[in-house]
């Protein structure tokens, strides 16, 4: 009876064991689908700041995306610091780095380097923090420098959208437009990036120097930064456009969501 209950026990810890070791790979990551509904092929990068956190998503961090494709990879739940944008009119053939693509081009070529692989403004970028040290997922769309492609970011638990749903290039004021080699205008810049007041260093549309509060940096004093936030209200603006209250989004942690970046939704 003892050999019996003995086995019973082992098998009934096994099973136990089992389930906690299910339940811990199942919450180890979160899923993340990359859509492209934009009438062209796009090349999305996604870069993790290494000094904020070193867990790192299980896709490549540059790839090619044919219109209408879907994408789906797994992010650690711990994703700290985390971006995605869209890159445009990308050739890699000759000299792959930051001008391989009319806009959002990267150190690297088609993969972004790790650790300089930013993308170059002007370029829409979805953000990331998830579930760091008890708090809850902090996500948004932001148009800080500028946007190239329309986006949005939805979650499987219903948590809100953050979400620049129109192509601001088409009417972007001519001092901030940014063109292709042809001339087309493929990109949106901030007016911090057009140094549009010429001393970044010390400028209210950087929000830098003697600006750099949000007491001395208000959206108000931020050249066309009514043009992108009445288009887009969802999204991330300026540098402290947390005070409009729609410019960072949150989701509790322990809802453990999934979520999907749509270009051009």
């Amino acid at each position: 009876m003892k050999g019996c209950s003995l086995s019973r026990n082992t098998v009934t810890l096994a099973v136990v064991v089992a389930s906690l070791l299910t339940t811990a790979s199942t919450q180890s990551s979160r899923t993340f689908t990359v859509t492209n509904h934009c009438p062209f092929t796009i090349w999305p990068a996604l870069l993790t700041d290494l000094q904020a956190g070193t867990a790192v998503p299980s896709q490549p961090t540059g790839w090619e995306q044919a219109s209408g494709a879907t994408v789906t990879f797994a992010v650690p739940y711990n994703w700290a610091a985390g971006r995605i944008w869209g890159r445009t009119e990308c050739n890699f053939t000759v000299n792959p780095g930051p001008t391989s693509c009319a806009t959002g081009g990267c150190n690297g070529g088609l993969l972004c380097d790790p650790g300089t692989g930013g993308g170059v403004p002007p370029a829409t970028l979805a953000e990331f923090t998830l579930g760091i040290n008890g708090l809850p997922d902090y996500y948004d769309v932001s148009l800080v420098d500028g946007s190239n492609l329309p986006m949005t970011i939805t979650s499987d638990k219903g948590c809100p959208t953050a979400s620049c749903p129109v192509d601001l290039n088409p009417a972007c004021p001519s001092v901030l437009a940014y063109k292709d080699s042809s001339g087309v205008v493929v990109g949106c810049e901030s007016a911090c990036l057009a140094n549009l007041d010429g001393n970044p260093n010390n400028s209210p549309n950087c929000c830098s120097g003697s600006y750099n509060t949000p007491q001395t940096c208000p959206a108000s004093g931020v050249t066309y930064y009514s043009y992108f936030k009445n288009q887009c209200p969802d999204t991330y603006s300026y540098p402290f456009d947390e005070s409009s209250g729609t410019a960072l989004w949150t989701c509790a942690a322990s809802l453990s969501s999934d979520y999907t970046i749509v270009f051009c939704p």
